[in-house]
Parts: C-alpha cells; structure tokens; sequence
C-alpha cells in the first residue's frame, strides 16, 4: 500500500481505519484476540504512530476494539460482512463521521422544533413517521421516508442553518440510512420496532412541546444507529 502520496493526517487515518476495519470483518483479526502493536501496525500501514492512534481511537469509538493497560489493544465485536455488502469499505469512516456530526447537530435541532414547530411544519414530521411505519409494516426500506423525517424536523427548527447543512450531506446520509434500514429488515423484528419506538419518541417530545426530552431522544437515536451500523442482522 502506498500512501506516501497522501499529505493529510485525516485522510491517513481513515484509510488505515478502513484497512483495519476490513481485516476485523474479514477475521484476520480475531474477536478476544490482540492486534498487532502500535509499532507493528505503523510498519504495516506505513504511517506514523499519530495515525495509527487516531485509527483506533476510531475503532474504539465504534466499539470494534478496546485498550487495556499494559496489554495493548483487543478486538470486541466483527461486524457482519453484510454490511460490506451495501457499502464499499472506503466510505464506511465517512458515513460513521457523518452520523458523529449529525448527532449533534440534530438532537439541537429536535430540541427546537419542539418549542418552534408550526402546525404544517408538525404535520410534515407526522407524515413522515406515518410512511416509515408503513414501510416498516411491509418489509420495505424507507430511506426517503426516513431522510424526509430528519430534513422535516430540522426546518422545523425555524433556523435554516440547520437543514441546509443535512441537505447538503444528503447523499452521505441517505447511505447511512439505506445500509442500517436494509440491515434491520434483515433481523429481528426486535430489531425493527426497537428503531420505530425510537422515531415515535421522537415524534411524541415534539409533539408535546418538550425541548429537552426531543434533543435527549433524537441523541439517542442516532448514537443508537451507529451503533447498529456494526450489529449486523443479529438481535
């Protein structure tokens, strides 16, 4: 692997991000097993030792890997190789970073729109939850529904700073969603109406006018679909 072409220290450790997540999901490093030391990996990846922290700070945050004391750095979960199957590999730390983003971004803004929200602009949000439920019942993926939720929500806020910035990560989004939708109708329907619960929640904080308990559910929801990203189609 080449990379002495590439400058940034961001775009380093995602690719090495990328290339250890590949190797985790396709069990060339093991579930309970150590991963080769920071000097090892640097010598793999051909990058310096910031980068190789940065990459595994990523993976810890998605719960693949953990640091213990003393003894270095373990695999905890291999995501399902499913996931490879909708996704290519090198836009998976984008969409992650993406749902990072959009975690903080539009708790702020549900909280808004509880306090905020004209009648038309309520029942935009009601519509959309309205079609995901139906799609839900039918087996079907919803990725529009689901992004007309979010973008519905965020002008409801009254502050277009907030869906002109998830307009503009539109396609980046509606990935994310098209991956963790598809994987869910493959699972449980635990699974399913474990996310339906999540944007009826939602819907029923801004409903009642209630700002903090909107940005609490919507924060939950999204740090919860990330998180799903790697569950694979299990419970």
């Amino acid at each position: 692997m080449n990379t002495q072409r590439i400058k940034s220290p961001e775009s380093l450790s995602s690719l090495v991000y990328e290339k250890i997540l590949a190797a985790i999901t396709n069990g060339e490093y093991s579930v309970n097993k150590k991963l080769p030391t920071e000097a090892q990996l640097c010598d793999i990846y051909n990058v310096s030792r910031p980068v190789i922290r940065e990459s595994l700070t990523r993976l810890k945050e998605d719960n693949l890997v953990v640091s213990r004391r003393g003894s270095g750095s373990f695999v905890i979960k291999r995501p399902d190789s499913t996931v490879l199957q909708f996704s290519r590999i090198s836009s998976i730390s984008d969409i992650q970073r993406c749902f990072e983003f959009r975690t903080n971004i539009e708790s702020g803004a549900a909280g808004l729109a509880a306090v905020r929200h004209a009648k038309e602009q309520l029942d935009r949000v009601i519509s959309a939850v309205t079609a995901m439920t139906e799609a839900s019942k039918h087996h079907a993926v919803s990725t529009d529904a689901d992004f007309e939720f979010h973008i519905a929500i965020a002008e409801a806020a009254n502050n277009s700073y907030y869906s002109t910035a998830l307009k503009s990560l539109q396609d980046n989004i509606k990935e994310g969603m098209n991956i963790t939708h598809t994987l869910s109708l493959q699972a449980s329907e635990k699974r399913l109406k474990m996310v339906q619960e999540e944007h009826d929640e939602i819907l029923e904080a801004i409903v009642a006018g209630d700002g903090p308990r909107a940005e609490s559910a919507m924060r939950a929801h999204l740090t919860n679909a990330k998180t799903r990203m790697f569950e694979g189609t299990g419970d």
